[in-house]
Parts: C-alpha cells; structure tokens; sequence
C-alpha cells in the first residue's frame, strides 16, 4: 500500500520518491498546493476504487495518515 501511495505522489511531489515516508507532510515537506491534493485524492480514488469524502481530504496531512486511510478503506487492498 505504502509504496502505491508513493508511485502516485511523486508524479505531484518536488521531493524525491527515495525520500518520502510515512511521516512526510505533504504541503510543509512536498510543497503541494491543496489543488494538488485535491489532484492526489481523485488519483487514489480511481487507484484504490474508493469514494473519499470530500470533509476528509484536510485529514490528510501525511503520508502515512493517507497510507492508514487507504488501508482500512480501500477496496483494492
């Protein structure tokens, strides 16, 4: 799942795949604008054929916070 998540971030990511974990911050760390998660969210909804509710989205801080949704939502686990 983690890896997945990464593959789809660094497409919107300036960081480096190698360095991003669990705990990176995707505005602070990975400088994306909230269109670019807006952008994330939509990729990881056709990705995981999932439905994210739209008050989630300011949920996800982290990478790991994405990585623990996705995990106990996802329907392609």
């Amino acid at each position: 799942m983690f890896d997945r998540v990464v593959d789809i971030l660094s497409n919107f990511a300036v960081l480096d795949r190698d360095s991003i974990d669990e705990k990176t911050r995707l505005v602070a760390d990975m400088s994306l604008s909230s269109l670019d998660v807006v952008n994330i969210v939509v990729a990881f909804e056709d990705e995981f054929d999932i439905e994210i509710p739209d008050e989630l989205i300011p949920t996800f801080t982290t990478v790991g916070s994405i990585v623990d949704y996705l995990s106990e939502n996802a329907n392609d686990k």
